[in-house]
């Protein structure tokens, strides 16, 4: 069944575009400002939003990562907040898909059917959990699926072709390649070897792919842009927000941030 992820990336695909996937971390800088920074997110180009979901211990994460969901863990920001985020986003964008990023432990201690049914009411249209194999998935795999919520999983650059046809069988909306090994808001990004691993990931799963890992800036956003369906950039954005001293603040830092970046990709060429 599709749901808003897939009506995205065909209307993206319809009109020759790339998508431009922001993360920020729930509840960082202030809990109070998600929401309207997720509706500036979209504002300044946006396509689909990777929300956060804090976590003590974010292995796969860099230090600026971990660092915000310190600084939104210690603000008292829970799954339940996170849900409670997205229920704001949606009384004023019912479009613009929203996949959370996280891990399994939240969500376990929530409760697996509670989260998938509690998500879908709040408007979740994806979840990705960093350390969730499809082979992991399975306690939650049934309420995603009754709930018309994609399992978006991740592709290393050393996964090999029978597991990305494996992944590309579970997965749904879309798959996240991970552009080199290694931990979020590092800097090794090359993108023209991406070329290559994302034809075949495209034709062993048939899905779009989203390159996330060392994207920080409108050059290196273009150059992924041109081989790929979507760009995620986090670990710089979420250092651009950082330090925001009000609402307004943090809107106009994601604004000024990401629009030179929108233009870069939409100017990139196929």
């Amino acid at each position: 069944m599709s749901n808003r992820i897939d009506t995205c990336f065909e209307s993206l695909r319809a009109k020759g575009l790339t998508a431009l996937i922001p993360f920020i971390t729930a509840g960082d800088p202030e809990p109070g400002w998600t929401a309207d920074v997720m509706h500036a997110l979209v504002e300044a180009g946006s396509d689909l939003i990777e929300l956060g979901v804090p976590f003590s211990d974010p292995a796969a994460d860099g230090p600026v990562i971990q660092k915000a969901s310190e600084r939104a863990i210690e603000k008292g920001v829970s799954l339940s907040e996170v849900l409670s985020y997205v229920r704001q986003f949606r009384q004023g964008d019912v479009e613009t898909p929203v996949v959370l990023l996280g891990y399994l432990n939240p969500i376990e201690r929530y409760g697996y059917e509670r989260f998938a049914e509690d998500a879908a009411a709040s408007g979740v249209d994806g979840v990705l959990l960093v350390d969730c194999p499809p082979e992991e998935m399975n306690l939650l795999r049934a309420g995603l699926d009754r709930n018309n919520i994609h399992p978006v999983f991740l592709v290393a650059p050393t996964t090999t072709e029978e597991r990305m046809e494996r992944i590309g069988r579970q997965s749904g909306g879309y798959i996240y390649y991970v552009s080199f090994k290694g931990i979020t808001g590092a800097n090794r990004l090359d993108a023209e070897s991406l070329a290559v691993p994302l034809e075949t990931l495209h034709r062993l799963s048939g899905l779009p792919l989203a390159v996330g890992f060392g994207i920080k800036d409108a050059e290196s956003a273009a150059a992924v842009a041109a081989v790929a369906d979507g760009v995620v950039i986090g670990s710089a954005l979420v250092s651009a927000l950082s330090g925001a001293s009000s609402s307004d603040e943090a809107v106009e830092r994601v604004q000024s941030f990401l629009a030179p970046i929108r233009e870069a990709m939409d100017n990139s060429g196929p």
